[in-house]
Order: structure tokens, then sequence, then C-alpha cells
């Protein structure tokens, strides 16, 4: 019996993998680069704060602009306050995302949909986006914390907050719906076809095959979208819920100072902040994945 000898390759030598000279050259110049630009763009921004402030101090008004927004004895006196106000503001923020996700959701799908027995709710889907994306979100509290009750019908809720909550509902799942048109939109008919040809019905594409990547591509416009909408929360203010805008403007008003509308403001800032960071961070691998798919 014949024995059949199998040809081992060498093992590649270690030096063919290590970077050139000048390539390591490169990189030592582009790191030391970076850190340059690190340290002018921290030195300006510092210069530029630095010139802000003492322009602020400066001015003629800094005295009284310091004692009616900047009292730190005022701002610990009404931070336990405004910190109640503002967990109703989360509150609401949460209910109120779980709400515009779910509706938001359901007006996209009716708009993509190309059944002809669903005109009808297609054009009421689309009569609907038009006329809340219309509407200022203020104006539409108003309506609704006011006009909802005033029909008294039964079992209307009578808690300001809630209809305040109802209020942003109808207005952000307007734009949210869209962002989820746009995200369906965006997935290949290749594949839904690939899809049917794999023997899936039309609900398992939706489900399994569409969805995913629709909501894998919208994510960093929906965080923006929820970004303003904990902002915009404080709009309930104006229905009169003790959230953190109105503790903030009671205290105000009884102490005739104003700085704990700044507590309010950073309150606000410390929930933003970390948002928008992740949904630049999301954005940014979204771009790497469209580039390295783009590569291939």
């Amino acid at each position: 019996m014949e024995l059949t000898k199998t040809a081992v390759s060498p093992a590649p030598d270690d030096d063919t993998h290590r970077p050139s000279e000048h390539e390591l050259e490169r990189r030592r110049f582009r790191r030391s680069r970076r850190r340059r630009h690190t340290w002018i763009s921290a030195l300006c921004t510092v210069l530029a704060l630095v010139a802000l402030g003492a322009g602020a101090v400066a001015s003629p008004g800094w005295e009284r602009v310091h004692s009616l927004f900047l009292d730190g004895a005022e701002l610990r006196a009404a931070f336990p306050e405004l910190l109640k106000g503002f967990w109703l503001n989360i509150q609401m923020f949460l209910v109120a995302e779980v709400l515009i996700l779910v509706l938001g959701l359901l007006i996209a799908l009716v708009r993509v949909t190309r059944a002809p027995g669903l005109q009808p709710l297609r054009l009421a889907a689309t009569v609907y986006v038009d006329v809340f994306r219309g509407v200022p979100t203020l104006l539409l509290v108003f309506l609704v914390g006011f006009g909802l009750p005033a029909l008294q019908l039964q079992g209307t809720p009578s808690q300001p907050w809630v209809l305040g909550v109802i209020a942003l509902v109808l207005s952000y799942a307007a734009y949210v719906g869209e962002v989820f048109r746009a995200g369906l939109n965006s997935v290949h008919p290749a594949q839904r076809n690939a899809a049917r040809a794999l023997g899936l019905n039309q609900r398992q594409t939706l489900r399994h095959v569409v969805l995913p990547q629709a909501v894998r591509n919208v994510v960093p416009p929906l965080l923006n979208d929820f970004i303003a909408l904990q902002k915009d929360t404080a709009l309930v203010a104006v229905l009169g819920p003790l959230e953190a805008l109105r503790a903030a403007q009671i205290k105000a008003d009884y102490d005739f100072n104003y700085t704990p509308y700044l507590g309010a403001a950073l309150l606000f800032i410390a929930v933003t902040i970390p948002l928008t960071r992740f949904a630049d961070r999301l954005q940014r691998r979204a771009a790497e994945r469209t580039w390295a798919g783009a590569g291939r």
C-alpha cells in the first residue's frame, strides 16, 4: 500500500508579518500628531472658557446675575424639591417612551403595507402624521390637558401628568413612526425575496428579517428623538404637576431668586448629555459598519 506524503508548507517567517521601519515611523508620527492636536484643542478650549468667564465677571451686571442665578445656598435649599420633581419627569419619560415605540411602530407598519384592504388605515396614518407633526408640542399639551377633561367623557383621566404624557405620546409617535418607516424602507428588497425563497411567509419575513435590520438602522435617530422627549417632559409643567420645572418655578416665585431654574437645567443636562454621547457612539459604529461593508 502506497502512502502519499503530504507536503507541509514551511512556517512563515516572523519577519514577514512584522511592519517595516517605515511603517513604524509613520505610526509614531500619527500618534505624535494626534497628541499634539489633542493638546492644542484642549488649550484653545480652556483659553476660550477663561475669556468667556472673564468677560462675564467683568460685565456691569455680574453681581446681580450672580445673586439671582448662581446663589449656592438657594440651590442647596431647593435641590431636594427639584430632585423629587425630576423623578416625575423621569417617570413620564419612561412611560411615554414605551407607548411611543409601540404606537410609532404600528403607524410605520400601516404606512408601508400595500394590502388594498388597509387603504383606509394608511390614509388615517398619513393624516395622523401630518397633523401631529405640524402642531407644536406645547400647544398639543394645552389642547389635551384642558380640552380632554372638558369633554367630561367617562373614564377620562384627570391627573395632569397623565394628560401630559398622552399629549407627548401623540406628538412624538408621529415623528418616531416616520423614523421606523424610513428604517423599514431601508431594508433592501432582496432580503425579502431571499426570505420568501427560503419558505418564510409574509409575517415571518417581517418579524425575523425586515424588522431586526430596520430597528438596528434607526436606533441612533430614535435616541435623538428620546433625548428631545426627555427635555419636553418639562412642558407638562403648564398643566400643574409638580415636576422639576414646576418645582423650580414655585421656589423662584417664593424667594424671588432664579437659581432653582439653573438647578433644574443641571438635572436635565445630567441625563441628556450621556444619552447624546451614547447616540453619537452608535452613529459612529453604524458608519463604520457601512464603510466596512462597502469595502468588502
